[in-house]
């Protein structure tokens, strides 16, 4: 599926936030890494930091685009826009830290109390109810952000 130029725009957005917050927060990300070392959670369990992105259920719109990134130093930035409804982009800020159940992640924003879960899957994030439990019901496999800065190996073709 070829991506289009709105995607490309938010992808490059937050590469260059991500490239900015490591090169700003590299002592940050370090400390963080150390305390961690030691410890199991859902960050060092599996290789959450990237770009994720989904095609999320919608009450009263088509859906809703969504882009997160998740950083090595705990912040991230969430890029959403409800299709159908407005061409604008919210762009929302905070950081996240390991949530209470095993591989989960809890997204605190900047400028919110209202927080986010997911589980942490393999190259992928499952949005969680406000309960810590997944989603369920005719929309349930729509909550999934894939990561999409992964690159698949390319097949091997025998000639």
């Amino acid at each position: 599926m070829p991506m289009t130029r709105q995607q490309f725009k938010q992808i490059l957005v937050i590469s260059v936030f991500v490239a900015i917050s490591s090169f700003l927060y590299p002592a940050c990300a370090e400390q963080t890494e150390a305390a961690n070392h030691d410890s199991h959670s859902s960050q060092n369990s599996l290789d959450w930091p990237g770009i994720y992105y989904g095609f999320l259920p919608c009450d009263d719109c088509k859906g809703v685009k969504a882009t997160l990134a998740l950083n090595k130093n705990n912040t991230y930035i969430l890029i959403t826009q409800y299709v159908g409804k407005s061409e604008r982009e919210i762009v929302e800020k905070g950081k996240f830290s390991p949530g209470d159940k095993s591989n989960t992640l809890v997204l605190s924003p900047r400028k919110s109390t209202a927080k986010k879960l997911y589980f942490v899957g393999e190259n992928q994030l499952i949005q969680l109810d406000d309960d810590g439990n997944r989603i369920t019901g005719k929309f349930a496999d729509r909550y999934i952000l894939r990561r999409t800065d992964v690159t698949d190996p390319s097949p091997v073709h025998a000639h």
